[in-house]
């Protein structure tokens, strides 16, 4: 299996994000739209698969943001440019968990972390 950097590159990603909005796309076009709880829990279990495979991947809820704003873009909720603005800081944020992870591995300190 190829390595991938991103979760987004993965080819089963890919295909739960295209369900997710073709789901979507399905609620808003038929009688769907008006059958509320089913509607909701079509529309949550559909995101479930994007946001666990997000955070399979890596950083946890840092990743299952970034896939739940990718849905937020593609029913048009937030512009290219503001999605484009919010992933960056959550890259920038991944970094920073990842010095922070890589440094408490290495901390002096060890034990419970309620000492």
């Amino acid at each position: 299996m190829a390595h991938y950097q991103k979760f987004e590159d993965l080819e089963i990603y890919k295909m739960a994000r295209a369900q997710c909005y073709r789901i979507w796309i399905l609620m808003n076009e038929t009688s769907l739209s008006k059958d509320f709880k089913l509607r909701d829990q079509i529309s949550g279990s559909s995101g479930s698969v994007m946001d666990n495979i997000a955070e399979g991947f890596g950083r946890g809820s840092n990743h299952e943001t970034k896939a739940q704003l990718q849905r937020a873009l593609d029913r048009n909720h937030i512009s290219k440019i503001e999605y484009e603005d919010l992933e960056d800081k959550l890259e920038e944020l991944n970094q920073q968990i990842s010095k922070f992870m890589n440094y408490l591995k290495t901390s002096e300190r060890k034990g419970s972390k309620y000492d």
